[in-house]
């Protein structure tokens, strides 16, 4: 009798003993990771740049210049990019005119985190390309091209940007030439500056 009792008493016990150790066995959930990083929907960037003048005849080097640009970002991969430029200093004294040029272009961005602090951008910009300082009438032209670039973060407001595009235009050879142009020229755009996110 007492050997059965004692055998009943330690099963009894372990039936009670179980679901604790069971429970403590258990890895307890973690709670989900909060980031403390604001999110910013703008980003404007300045940079300094260059661009080739192929337009324009006789132009042996391309100028320098400033680029502006506005982004409006929706979500973390998609933004809407507006960009202008103004690029009116040569590289060397080698043209034997003092052209300018001018972009006005917009379009969709689509940006993503490559690695640490890096993050690659894709963007297809279309608007107008105005060249100046040269006898090309009209001087106002259909643009459009592709462009892509990388930033480097900084802290979570500013990052360092690296950015190249090839913006295409079809402005005449002969000046006051009637009807469309079918002279196409493509000119290597690339500028390096700050972004600022707010």
């Amino acid at each position: 009798m007492t050997r059965k009792m004692l055998l009943s008493l330690c099963a009894a016990a372990a039936a009670l003993l179980t679901p604790l150790a069971a429970q403590s066995q258990l890895a307890k959930e973690k709670p989900p990771a909060s980031t403390t990083e604001p999110v910013f929907k703008y980003q404007a960037y300045v940079g300094w740049g260059y661009t080739s003048t192929n337009q324009i005849n006789q132009s042996n080097n391309g100028l320098q210049g400033v680029t502006l640009s506005v982004t409006r970002n929706w979500g973390r991969f998609f933004g809407l990019t507006v960009q202008g430029g103004h690029y009116a200093w040569t590289i060397t004294r080698a043209n034997p005119t003092n052209p300018t040029m001018d972009y006005y272009l917009a379009g969709p961005e689509i940006h993503a985190p490559l690695y640490g602090p890096t993050s690659l951008f894709v963007h297809g910009l279309l608007g107008a390309a105005h060249t100046g300082g040269v006898s090309i009438q009209p001087d106002e032209s259909f643009a459009g091209g592709a462009g892509i670039g990388m930033d480097y973060k900084l802290n979570p407001r500013f990052s360092v940007r690296l950015q190249g595009d090839d913006i295409g235009s079809s402005f005449t050879v002969q000046p006051y030439e009637a009807g469309d142009s079918p002279h196409r020229r493509f000119n290597a755009h690339a500028t390096i500056g700050v972004v600022y996110n707010f």
